[in-house]
């Protein structure tokens, strides 16, 4: 898989750790985040790699900052992206699954590096399972449309 990684300042330790641990998983990982501590906006990084995603530039994407919260919100602003963020690899897994997610957010601030790396296996091994979850992914794309995004 082709991914997008991005970060700010207070992702980019744990953004190195994933990249290097996707690249290991045999994933090919595009760097699209801040490349260093000093101080970065979070939604210029969640809003570059949406854009990539969304564009096909790429599979899918991890998004990292203090929370995953502000960067998942900011990803989420693209049109076609569904960006979960999540702290746990269960959510991760279902989120790929139900929601047929194109993004995964997480905070480093809230997860650890092994969790991390649990987290980015869960949301890249699952697949959408369609059926009943495609409906309600069609009626989050409807939003979408209604709101002229």
């Amino acid at each position: 898989m082709r991914i997008g990684i991005g970060n700010d300042h207070a992702g980019y330790d744990l953004k190195l750790a994933i990249a290097a641990h996707l690249a290991a998983r045999g994933h090919e990982v595009v760097d699209y985040g801040h490349h260093g501590t000093d101080r970065a906006d979070y939604p210029v990084y969640g809003r570059i790699v949406a854009e990539a995603v969304a564009a096909g530039e790429v599979e899918g994407g991890v998004v990292i900052c203090g929370t995953g919260v502000g960067i998942s919100i900011a990803a989420n602003k693209v049109r076609g992206i569904r960006c979960a963020c999540v702290s746990e690899p269960f959510s991760a897994l279902l989120s790929r699954q139900h929601n047929n997610s194109n993004m995964v957010a997480f905070g480093a601030r809230v997860v650890g590096e092994d969790l991390a790396k649990m987290i980015v296996d869960c949301w890249t091994d699952g697949e959408f399972q369609g059926g009943r979850h495609a409906d309600r992914v069609g009626l989050i794309t409807a939003i979408e449309d209604e709101q002229g995004r």
